[in-house]
């Protein structure tokens, strides 16, 4: 989860760099990021049986902030156990 683009490139060079080729899917916002953890909004049609290896959120976010991301996370049953760094 990332709004600032400079960190978000950052990051996929980063992830580039060391070989990690993983699909990495990115929310602009914590709201965004919230649909697409649990399948809502315009994620309602994702397949909730392919989740996530690792989360990185930005804890500054607009909409809904990371550690509020981190806490609906961790209050979720079925996806509490996630990474989350």
């Amino acid at each position: 989860m990332e709004d600032n683009a400079d960190d978000e490139v950052l990051t996929l060079r980063a992830l580039k760099k060391n070989n990690i080729r993983n699909e990495v899917v990115i929310a602009r916002d914590g709201s965004e990021a919230l649909d697409y953890l649990f399948g809502t909004g315009v994620h309602a049609d994702r397949d909730l049986t392919v989740m996530p290896q690792i989360i990185l959120p930005d804890l500054k976010l607009p909409k809904v902030d990371g550690f509020e991301v981190l806490h609906r996370v961790r209050s979720n049953e079925a996806i509490k156990l996630l990474p989350v760094v």
